[in-house]
């Protein structure tokens, strides 16, 4: 049975082996909280990077006990997030968590050719699974934080991702939905084109495990009314599990817009390295960044 609210992963990941998670520069209070919570909750067991001294501080000052986590004393950001990075990769950790450091410096750390964690050949994204109180069940969104402006193969990729998230929150054969402008086949919009060409794609088995249609407006992919009036005939259209943004701007849009001004709730978490990687801001909520730590927790082999 699929997972149709955030906080039900929690329950899930109860079931599975606890898994060890790496926080890079955890010099923040929401970092610590949301680790310290997920600790409590028996989802991980948690390893803070970071000033040692600043920690400490921060769980006195949040009535925290500091010894249900592995510190380890790394006062420079960057250098944080590189030995995190070094930890994961000698086997310490199965999760790997930006903290106070910048998204940058944790990128670089990720990204290195030679000590990184992204395989040879990877494609790095970034998949969200948002609880939006006018939408019927979880919608799965890619790729709202990493690839500007991702071509055809990346999209593939993009796909796989958000059927891999779906199928470990328990959506079988998900609906994807390439989501343009427009539902007409315009040449010339590479969006609506491009959508078409992976519609065809999945149809032809060169995308297995989902459901792919495409060029879809946002309206037709979550509105089964919409999709009517339009006269739209199609397996995904008003019931997407996923949507396929072509592009950073129009999925980072839908993303803040659902979160900040029709009070969403979110999990989110980078797929493509060795290790799932939660990559939230430095603003997000203690929340988001539980259910993010609980997403990577499923996600993690």
């Amino acid at each position: 049975m699929g997972i149709n609210r955030l906080e039900d992963l929690f329950e899930a990941v109860k079931g599975r082996p606890r898994r060890k998670l790496i926080a890079a520069y955890a010099n923040d209070e929401h970092t610590i909280v949301a680790i310290s919570k997920a600790i409590d909750l028996g989802l991980i067991d948690g390893i803070l990077v970071g000033d040692k001294e600043v920690i400490q501080e921060v769980c006195r000052h949040e009535n925290i006990d500091p010894a249900k986590f592995t510190i380890v004393h790394q006062p420079n950001d960057q250098l944080a997030a590189t030995e995190s990075v070094a930890m994961i990769n000698n086997g310490e950790g199965d999760i790997i968590m930006k903290g106070l450091v910048s998204t940058d410096k944790f990128m670089r750390a990720i990204l290195n050719k030679e000590n990184g964690l992204l395989p040879p050949g990877a494609v790095l994204s970034h998949v969200t699974a948002m609880e939006i109180p006018n939408y019927h069940k979880l919608l799965i969104a890619s790729d709202v934080a990493i690839i500007p402006e991702p071509d055809l193969k990346q999209k593939v990729q993009m796909i796989n991702y958000m059927v891999q998230t779906a199928v470990a929150l328990g959506i079988e054969n998900p609906k994807v939905a390439a989501v343009a402008p427009t539902e007409l086949v315009l040449p010339g919009l590479q969006s609506c084109s491009e959508a078409a060409l992976l519609s065809k794609m999945n149809e032809r088995g060169q995308i297995k495990g989902c459901v792919v249609d495409g060029p879809l407006a946002l309206d037709a992919a979550v509105d089964e009314e919409a999709a009517q009036i339009k006269g739209i005939k199609s397996p995904v259209a008003g019931k997407a599990d996923c949507l396929l943004f072509p592009d950073l701007n129009s999925g980072n849009v839908f993303y803040k817009t659902n979160t900040k001004l029709a009070g969403a709730e979110s999990a989110a978490s980078l797929v493509g390295a060795k290790v799932p990687a939660v990559l939230a801001s430095r603003g997000d909520s203690i929340e988001t960044k539980l259910y993010s730590i609980a997403l990577a927790a499923m996600l993690a082999k």
